[in-house]
């Protein structure tokens, strides 16, 4: 005969735990870990112009590498410095270090280095006689920068404008794998660099087409 007042069964709510580690959590003091280190790297020294300064010196040596054909290394190292263009912003937001001028450099350094990587790349096509990828290296660059152009004078006119394929992160990953995958890569025989270039041109253009469509209609709207 079952007991009149069986054993309460612990809780399902946010803190309970299931085989050692708590429901949609990670392991235990997980938390209490990541809260210590991200405290520590809050009251270290460390500026969001130091994190924007080393992902310039990274995209430098990318095209540095991609100049000299090292591939690979140059799409490990624009990867790297991606990645630090994309923590600056963050850590601002929750260091508290940030200021305008902050805002404004990563902004610009982030055209500057993406700017640079594929400059290095339409002179490796403009060498080898690849006067096609080339020019889409060059539609790109102009293109990827009236993708953020369009953006920040949308939003001086009071429009919000993050619509389009080509954003920046897409733009990454694009870049990232043609120069991993290019022609003398060390990871087989794909050569995924003017492929990628040209999607690189093709979806930059649609993107600045898009907030164009996306401002006037806005603005249209508003009238």
């Amino acid at each position: 005969m079952a007991p009149r007042h069986a054993p309460a069964r612990p809780a399902r709510g946010r803190g309970a735990y299931r085989g050692g580690r708590r429901n949609g959590r990670g392991p235990i003091g997980s938390g209490q870990r990541r809260a210590a280190a991200r405290d520590a790297l809050i009251e270290s020294r460390l500026t969001p112009n130091a994190i924007s300064l080393t992902g310039l010196a990274l995209n430098l040596l990318a095209a540095a590498l991609v100049w000299q054909e090292y591939f690979f290394l140059g799409g490990i190292a624009f990867v790297i410095g991606s990645v630090c263009d994309t923590l600056d912003g963050r850590y601002s937001r929750m260091s508290g270090k940030g200021s305008p001028f902050g805002a404004f450099l990563d902004s610009t350094l982030d055209r500057i280095e993406e700017g640079i990587v594929l400059t290095a790349v339409a002179a490796y096509f403009a060498t080898r006689g690849e006067a096609g990828a080339a020019a889409a290296v060059v539609v790109a660059v102009l293109a990827s920068l009236m993708v953020s152009y369009t953006r920040a004078r949308a939003e001086a006119l009071g429009v919000e404008c993050k619509v389009g394929i080509a954003t920046r992160p897409v733009r990454v990953v694009i870049i990232s794998i043609g120069l991993i995958f290019a022609k003398g890569a060390s990871l087989g025989d794909f050569e995924l660099l003017a492929p990628a270039v040209y999607v690189l041109a093709a979806l930059s253009v649609f993107t600045v087409a898009q907030r164009v469509w996306h401002v006037r209609g806005e603005l249209s709207s508003a009238v």
